[in-house]
């Protein structure tokens, strides 16, 4: 039987090297498990009694393709409290099915075969693997790493142009680094994104963890509403509701336009059910949202503490998210460390290697987890380093 192969451009997009690390846990017992990126608290309450209310008053209908107009009004209001930013939810809003789907619909909206999209990284691998999909060559610049901090080689972007580029990608708070494009940083990509006519995508999935204040600063208190900007976003974070897969993503007129068109072939919508209880997450949620920073903030410290006290481990202090991203003195292969932890001691943590050009020779820890698992998951991880 003659076999009929795959489309020949998936070769382009690889597996998720925290994926395959998770697959090992999984099959084991014991495991302190720290690889992934969510936190151990429950979806508050009041947001699940809002879709069991909201399923009982009929919302398992279809919506419109870009969401319910009371749940991107909820959007606007709260980016105006926020960020003192005016958004029109018709035209500059739409609900997506995940921040995921978010960066999915925003990059297609950009990318054809053949361009270009640089990507600042480390970063989480999945805006990188989008651009492959969409046919695009994604050129990944680290950011500099200069006395356990981060910072952006502007020189390196200028390097990276070709007459194909067509998109600039960061992440601020940072997947994997907890690393802030502060202002002065952003009004800089900015200005660089509006010379060379790029479109710029900022992923602020994260800002409500920030340990500076109650929201990070966010790109859309620099640009005009006529800026090529798109911010996405996800309830996934902020309001622990990462099974409930729904987004947002603030764009231009014309690119939300377009987005809105997209959903109807990739998602139609979000489910209407959970639309509903985002909308009251946004409204309800201030008290939780402070109560979980501040949890985390004390289990940052403590983990921040006990990797600095290790050999050979040089750590930067996050600014905001909920990761830590130690660099390890000599290790060359992050995932044969991160294997050999997990093998030997039972903790998982996430490879390096897995966020792009710049994460060799690292880890991701999620301190999300309960002091349960974290106290005793830094003794194994410290007895590993001190045994090598």
């Amino acid at each position: 039987m003659q076999k009929i192969s795959l489309a020949p451009s998936l070769s382009q997009v690889f597996p998720s090297r925290i994926r395959e690390l998770a697959d090992v846990a999984f099959s084991m017992d014991g495991v302190l498990r720290l690889h992934f990126g969510e936190s151990n608290l429950s979806t508050p309450g009041f947001i699940k009694e809002a879709a069991v209310r909201a399923m009982n008053k009929g919302y398992t209908f279809y919506t419109e393709n870009a969401g319910l107009p009371s749940l991107r009004e909820a959007i606007a209001e709260k980016y105006a409290e926020l960020h003192q930013v005016n958004l029109n939810p018709q035209t500059e809003i739409v609900v997506t099915a995940s921040g995921v789907q978010a960066l999915n619909v925003t990059i297609r909206c950009v990318i054809d075969p053949g361009d270009e999209a640089i990507v600042l990284t480390p970063n989480w691998p999945n805006a990188t693997a989008i651009v492959s999909l969409c046919g695009g060559n994604p050129r990944e610049i680290p950011l500099v790493w200069e006395d356990r901090h981060y910072g952006i080689d502007f020189n390196g972007l200028e390097a990276a142009l070709s007459p194909k580029t067509r998109l600039l990608v960061y992440a601020s708070p940072s997947n994997p680094l907890g690393w802030l494009a502060k202002p002065a940083d952003q009004y800089r990509l900015l200005d660089f994104c509006r010379r060379h006519r790029l479109w710029l995508l900022a992923d602020e999935v994260y800002e409500r963890i920030y340990y500076s204040g109650s929201v990070a600063p966010s790109i859309l208190r620099l640009c005009t509403r006529d800026d090529a900007v798109i911010v996405v976003q996800s309830f996934s974070k902020s309001y622990c509701m990462t099974g409930w897969r729904l987004g947002w993503l603030v764009a231009r007129a014309d690119l939300a336009q377009k987005t809105t068109q997209l959903n109807e072939f990739i998602v139609s919508h979000a489910p209407s059910m959970v639309q509903r209880a985002g909308e009251t997450a946004l409204k309800h949620g201030e008290d939780d949202v402070h109560s979980m920073v501040t949890l985390l903030q004390d289990r940052k410290r403590f983990c921040f503490d006990a990797l600095r006290s290790m050999p050979s481990v040089a750590v930067a202090e996050p600014e905001g998210a909920f990761y830590l991203f130690p660099r390890l003195e000599e290790v060359t292969d992050s995932y044969s460390f991160a294997l050999s932890l997990l093998k030997e001691k039972k903790v998982s943590v996430a490879p390096g290697v897995a966020f792009g050009n710049g994460g060799e020779g690292a880890v991701r820890i999620c301190y999300a987890a309960d002091m349960s698992i974290l106290e005793p998951a830094m003794e194994r991880l410290r007895a590993f380093l001190e045994s090598r």
